[in-house]
């Protein structure tokens, strides 16, 4: 007998660290190669860790809800005999098509699978084209193909196979330059629970969450400020445009588009703001990357516009309108969500008016574009007139900016605004 261990896999470029959500085994289990052992829960990426052995499980090394560094040792299978290395490398090539591939397979030459599910298929004679997988984006899996072939319904060519359904793996969205949160051990407060309350589990993703917010209010001395901004040129101008221009391009020209635009552009003229944290010193970031805050009935994504002050509002527009069906669909991916320097809001889509945000860590600061709403305006004539009004809010790292530089930045995303108009402002 052979006692082999089984390491916290690395999830992610620089993910450095995992917590344990669920064991999936038991001590003195059984279990095959490439047979789920654990639910793992990062800050980019939840994904099933698989066996990279044949064998008994000895020992649970860790607990659910511990948190564990890239190689630090979650179990132990006792086994007989070992091919280790080859077993090992495989295994990891399916925990990693497990974390990284989110998208729905393309048939042909094009389609994505991992080493197990080839190899389980060649032996079987199994074509993966008549197979629709239970993993993210459809994604085939090893489950799949044992079930198949357990059940003795190996597709022909030409049939179509549908397995029975699984838990998908879920993206979180945190930024990929930033170290895994510190442990902490909190007690949880003892709330007396009375007859008709509803207890409510809190999954992998809602924790993480938790977990980012936490970070940046405990760590990032929160700041606020705010501008009005008249837009009713701004209103005026995309409404003229919006039907010809979605009967055209196939997606629609957004208010929120040019309010990213706008940022991106003041970004260009402040890049004091498009700075970060780093402890001793301050990294003031090259790339304008525009994080826009998406929100599902269960978690926060945060996808990532690359390089916006290069884009139209075109441009910001289809990809405002990609990235949201992206997160609808569950085809958001890891890198869709990385490298964001600068966040844009937009909590006006429900209304709101007002609002504080949390900075997403460890950017120095988040935009909170609200509602545009109209109200009686008195004008510098002293007229009363009634005028597209929006309110920005602005939270900021004290550590890193002060109320001069945020207050000239939000002044210029005011005149940029205030200044779109069919005369001044092209979309393309």
């Amino acid at each position: 007998m052979v006692i082999e261990q089984i390491k916290m896999p690395q999830l992610g470029e620089s993910v450095t660290e995992g917590t344990i959500s669920k064991w999936l085994v038991s001590v003195g289990d059984k279990v095959n190669k490439y047979d789920p052992l654990a639910e793992v829960m990062t800050d980019k990426v939840n994904a099933e860790v698989p066996s990279s052995f044949t064998g008994t499980i000895k020992e649970l090394v860790a607990e659910d809800g511990d948190t564990l560094s890239v190689g630090e040792v979650i179990c132990t299978i006792e086994i007989e005999g070992s091919n280790g290395e080859e077993e090992k490398v495989s295994a990891q090539s399916e925990v990693s098509e497990t974390a990284n591939v989110s998208e729905e397979p393309e048939q042909g030459n094009k389609a994505r699978y991992s080493p197990a599910v080839l190899k389980i298929s060649q032996e079987h004679g199994i074509d993966l084209t008549q197979v629709t997988g239970t993993g993210a984006g459809g994604r085939i899996t090893r489950k799949d193909l044992l079930k198949l072939i357990e059940a003795g319904n190996i597709p022909a060519s030409g049939s179509k196979v549908e397995a029975e359904k699984q838990p998908e793996v879920k993206l979180v969205s945190v930024e990929e330059s930033v170290q895994a949160a510190p442990k902490q051990s909190v007690s949880a407060p003892s709330i007396p629970v009375a007859a008709g309350d509803i207890e409510i589990p809190v999954t992998g993703i809602r924790k993480a969450i938790a977990a980012n917010m936490l970070r940046s209010k405990h760590e990032a001395p929160h700041a606020w400020t705010m501008i009005e901004v008249d837009a009713t040129n701004l209103v005026e101008y995309r409404n003229s445009l919006k039907d010809e221009f979605k009967k055209k391009e196939g997606f629609n020209l957004t208010f929120f588009a040019f309010f990213v635009k706008a940022v991106a552009q003041a970004l260009k003229e402040f890049p004091q703001i498009n700075s970060m944290w780093a402890g001793d010193k301050i990294i003031q970031k090259k790339d304008i990357n525009i994080s826009i805050a998406v929100a599902t009935d269960d978690a926060l994504y945060v996808p990532v516009i690359k390089q916006a002050d290069e884009k139209t509002i075109k441009g910001i527009a289809r990809e405002i309108s990609e990235l949201a069906v992206k997160v609808r669909t569950n085809k958001l991916r890891s890198e869709d969500m990385q490298g964001g320097t600068f966040t844009v809001n937009n909590t006006g889509s429900f209304g709101s008016v007002q609002s504080a945000g949390i900075i997403n860590y460890p950017q120095a600061a988040i935009l909170q574009v609200e509602s545009i709403v109209k109200r009686p305006v008195v004008m510098n004539n002293g007229m009363i007139a009634v005028r597209d009004m929006v309110n920005l809010c602005m939270s900021l790292d004290h550590r890193v900016l002060d109320g001069l530089v945020c207050g000239r930045f939000l002044q210029r995303v005011k005149e940029i605004l205030e200044n779109t108009s069919k005369s001044t402002t092209s979309i393309y």
